[in-house]
Parts: C-alpha cells; structure tokens; sequence
C-alpha cells in the first residue's frame, strides 16, 4: 500500500527537485502524483512500500531543517550587507498586488463592521 511523504502544493519547483534527488540517493521507491487537470487534487511524492515511508519522511524532515537553516542564515547575510527586500520594495515589485491584498482587507473590515453599524442606526 502507498503512504503520501510530501505534499508538492506551493512548494517551490527547486526545492521539489532537491526532495525528489535525495529520495533517489537513498534508493527510496517513489512516484508522483499531479494536481490534475483543474488543479483540486493533491500533487505530492508517494512510496510504494509502507515501510519506507518512515524513512524517507525522516530524510525530508532533515532536509527540510537543514533548508530551513541555510535559508534563515542568507537572510541574515541580506540584512547585514543591506540588501534585504524591504516592505517598501515589495509593494514597489507588485503595486498591482498590494493594492488588491489592501483593497481586500477593507472590504473584509466592512462586511465584518457593517452589519453593527446598521444595528446601531436601526435602533435610534
């Protein structure tokens, strides 16, 4: 019987990869599965044989830390030198976006307040 290892939704496509090599170095047997094609399934990396799926969750989980890790220490390097990506930069790189998240967020805020605003004129 085959047991899901890793979930591939919005992972990025590198570090799929390096998680697909590492399986292979260790001779793990794996397969994939898409997200179909309307995209509601679950893409993910499978074993075939149960007893490997500790295995093979315990390399990814190391991977993961050890990923997790050199990242946080680039970032850290980013912020030393000064070219870490600011809050001001993001909004430059995708105005478009942060002005749907922004316009979003105030309609959220007014469907949430709203319905007491029209309790409190309603009753004067």
């Amino acid at each position: 019987m085959s047991a899901l290892i890793f979930r591939l939704r919005n992972v990025p496509e590198d570090e799929a990869m390096q998680v697909r090599d590492l399986l292979d170095e260790h001779r793990i047997d794996w397969f994939e599965t898409s997200a179909g094609n309307w995209g509601i399934g679950m893409p993910g990396l499978w074993v075939k044989d149960v007893d490997d799926a500790q295995r093979a969750r315990t390399l990814i989980d190391t991977f993961q830390q050890e990923l997790s890790s050199n990242e946080r220490a680039r970032f850290r390097e980013l912020q030393k030198s000064g070219r870490a990506p600011t809050f001001i930069e993001s909004i430059q790189a995708r105005p478009f976006a942060m002005l749907a998240i922004f316009v979003f967020c105030l309609f959220i805020v007014y469907v949430s307040v709203n319905p007491f605003l029209q309790l409190a004129q309603s009753s004067r």
